[in-house]
């Protein structure tokens, strides 16, 4: 019979703590568990290992043992007196629970070394917490900007949430319970999702504000006068004052984005002016340019 390196089979250092090894436990236990894995011909026998490695491990005084004697464990006196314990407490384990399919088929290493399966007295039946899962939901900034309703398929139900108004680019929201079913009883998992903001053809968000470049005649931007602007709300008329430079800007306050579950709050919409010179001028605007550019 070999010597079996429990250590290794869940991944973990000689030095790892008990909440490593649990962590670990859990993990691999979930990845392996028979009831996961119905194809799989070895998922038994992987989740056997690891369910021996972790009975050892995760008892301190079988731990203990089992890094003193290790490798020498055919000439240790203690392995026939952990035997004999065994034999006197066999009879508080009780009926082990075949969900888990902890069932006792441990290893001759483990059988010579511990004398049968553990003997702690607890329950073997282990309580898995069900896998979280994650999505991704994409949003046009339009549909980020109000509060609606959509409806998702999640692992083959609908679920129906609402999405508050001013939902961030790269936000997650945590649904509890929607995720993975739990094993033997345990929680289900969560559901994580994360928002994806579309890009605006218009308008660049920056946290609750919005920025827009709009295009001004150059007629206008020299003399004045209004133009109307498009906004996420409609379209709103804007005064332009004379000689107005090209790349100047202007701030309309509440006018920008909404504001995370802020009812009524709302950022700022920022224009940057470009002025648009004017093409395929007639001979005489050219000349009206010329005798401008003389004065």
């Amino acid at each position: 019979m070999n010597f079996i390196d429990y250590y290794n089979i869940l991944g973990v250092d000689k030095n790892a703590t008990q909440k490593e090894i649990k962590v670990a436990f859990r993990k691999l236990a979930r990845k392996y568990h028979p009831d996961l894995n119905p194809n799989d011909p070895n998922a038994k026998r992987n989740f056997q290992q690891i369910n021996e490695a972790n009975e050892v491990l995760s008892d301190p005084e079988k731990r203990q043992k089992y890094d003193q004697y290790g490798k020498d464990w055919q000439h240790a006196q203690q392995f026939e007196n952990a035997k004999q314990y065994q034999e006197q407490s066999s009879d508080r384990q009780g009926a082990r629970s075949s969900e888990t399919q902890f069932e006792g088929d441990f290893s001759d290493f483990f059988e010579s070394m511990f004398g049968g399966t553990a003997s702690t007295g607890r329950s073997r039946q282990v309580r898995f917490r069900g896998e979280d899962f994650n999505a991704e939901l994409r949003l046009s900034l339009m549909d980020a900007s109000k509060t609606h309703k959509q409806t998702l398929t999640v692992n083959g139900k609908n679920l129906r949430i609402t999405i508050p108004a001013g939902i961030e680019n790269g936000q997650t929201i945590k649904i509890p319970g929607y995720g993975g079913q739990g094993l033997n009883g345990g929680p289900n998992g969560d559901l994580y999702i994360t928002f994806s903001i579309l890009d605006h053809p218009k308008f660049k968000r920056l946290e609750n504000n919005l920025y827009s470049t709009v295009e001004l005649d150059l007629y206008t931007a020299v003399l004045g006068g209004e133009m109307t602007i498009d906004t996420l709300d409609g379209k709103v008329k804007l005064k332009i004052i004379p000689e107005t430079q090209n790349g100047s800007k202007i701030k309309l306050k509440g006018k920008g984005f909404p504001v995370y579950k802020n009812e009524g709050q709302f950022g700022d919409l920022f224009i940057t002016f470009s002025i648009k010179i004017p093409n395929n001028l007639t001979d005489k605007q050219k000349e009206l340019f010329t005798q401008l550019s003389k004065l």
